[in-house]
């Protein structure tokens, strides 16, 4: 199966956009943490070699990609917090954290090519939803792995200072040995109380 390529964003351009951002959140399934998005506007003539789904790649080459795309691309990242995820539920709170970061870029798109099947409402410019974006769209793709690599780096650090809940390795997702954590050990300030598994447990 062909990677994503920068069809979509060609379609856009050639409509009159100047500017296209890609924008992807990662973060919805887990118990813990942050949701976390990213806006990419990638250069038609610098696109990093190799961008895919952030999922398919292994963790080194996300990390040689997340720099390249910062080197070579304008880029946004911004998160919704563990409160406003309880408050709004994971739904808005994706979209809010993906509103932020739309609006944190150093110029403002005139479109923004959104992974999955919703455009988020205040996305402060027109959107186009692309079911499985981020193996369609290379702008989605880098926006994918910038998210994953910030919110995974994010939850190592947050491992530090609550170990036993594995989130270095699970990033805060509903692992087993993360379900036994929070029998053995408890629910931290940093998990989603509105989540089934830790609502049941408090």
């Amino acid at each position: 199966m062909a990677g994503p390529d920068f069809s979509e964003e060609r379609k856009l351009i050639a409509s009159g956009a100047r500017l296209v951002a890609g924008v992807d959140e990662v973060g919805r399934g887990p118990l813990a943490g942050p949701v976390t998005a990213a806006a990419v506007v990638l250069d038609p003539n610098r696109i990093p070699v190799g961008l895919n789904d952030s999922k398919v790649l292994s963790a080194k080459v996300r990390d040689r990609l997340f720099d390249e795309i910062h080197s070579v691309a304008e880029v946004s990242v911004a998160h919704a917090t563990v409160e406003e995820i309880d408050r709004l539920n994971i739904l808005r709170a994706s979209h809010l954290a993906m509103c932020r970061a739309v609006s944190g870029l150093p110029r403002p798109p005139d479109q923004a090519l959104i992974d999955g099947n919703m455009i988020p409402r205040d996305l402060g410019c027109d959107g186009v939803a692309l079911i499985k974006g981020d193996g369609r769209s290379v702008s989605i793709a880098a926006a994918s792995i910038v998210a994953k690599v910030v919110r995974d780096r994010i939850m190592v650090d947050l491992a530090q200072q609550h170990p036993g809940y594995g989130w270095e390795k699970n990033a805060g997702y509903p692992t087993k040995a993360h379900r036994e954590a929070l029998l053995s050990l408890g629910v931290t300030p940093h998990h989603r109380r509105s989540f089934k598994t830790v609502y049941n447990i408090l």
